[in-house]
């Protein structure tokens, strides 16, 4: 019988805080270690955490796509990458596209995808960020803080949870990725055609 975790007790951290400024209270006062005083703060956390978050899902999705991948399916798999001087911003990188999840502003949450312009004979992989590259238009995940001091990541609006931003991006990514890997494999396809019937034409090539 599957048991229903309570989403608001997964994060008790909080509870620590709140039992060192019992026996510490001059500290709290002093060093402004305030619970859930700054809503500055809390944002802060809350973008760490949301990130964190997500890339744990990446991670399990890339790891479940790249099974099928080892198992003979024969197809480039996903690698993840953290971005180099930033506390949890990651990129998702295959063939030559990179999708970069990144806190670009206080309370702002960037996912771009971006196209290397390197040829992939040059590129090596170990340090993506490096390479470079064109981007698309970023879309924004936003934070709200409501009346209790409680953050919630929005789209448009709209509440959107880890869960759901990992799933969609995970998809388009490997879409769009394919979509490409598919049509360089069209065009050499046809490339082996043509070469087929200059050779029977007593061609050579």
């Amino acid at each position: 019988m599957s048991q229903i975790k309570d989403t608001s007790l997964q994060n008790t951290a909080w509870i620590h805080d709140l039992a060192r400024a019992e026996v510490h209270p001059e500290a709290e006062r002093l060093l402004g270690l305030g619970i859930g005083h700054d809503p500055h703060q809390v944002v802060e956390e809350s973008t760490i955490q949301f990130l964190q978050e997500l890339r744990e899902r990446f991670t399990e999705y890339s790891r479940l796509f790249n099974s099928y991948a080892e198992g003979g399916a024969r197809y480039q798999e996903t690698k993840i990458y953290s971005v180099a001087q930033t506390s949890a911003d990651f990129m998702v990188y295959r063939n030559q596209v990179k999708l970069v999840v990144s806190n670009t502003a206080h309370g702002v949450i960037s996912i771009q995808f971006t196209q290397h312009q390197r040829s992939p004979f040059q590129f090596d992989g170990s340090n993506p960020e490096n390479a470079n590259s064109s981007g698309t238009s970023a879309q924004e995940i936003l934070a709200q803080v409501g009346p209790f001091r409680d953050v919630k990541w929005t789209f448009q609006g709209e509440k959107v949870l880890a869960d759901q931003l990992a799933k969609f991006y995970f998809i388009e990514f490997v879409r769009v990725t394919r979509e490409k890997r598919t049509q360089k494999g069209q065009n050499q396809a046809l490339l082996d055609q043509i070469k087929q019937l200059l050779t029977e034409k007593g061609i050579d090539l």
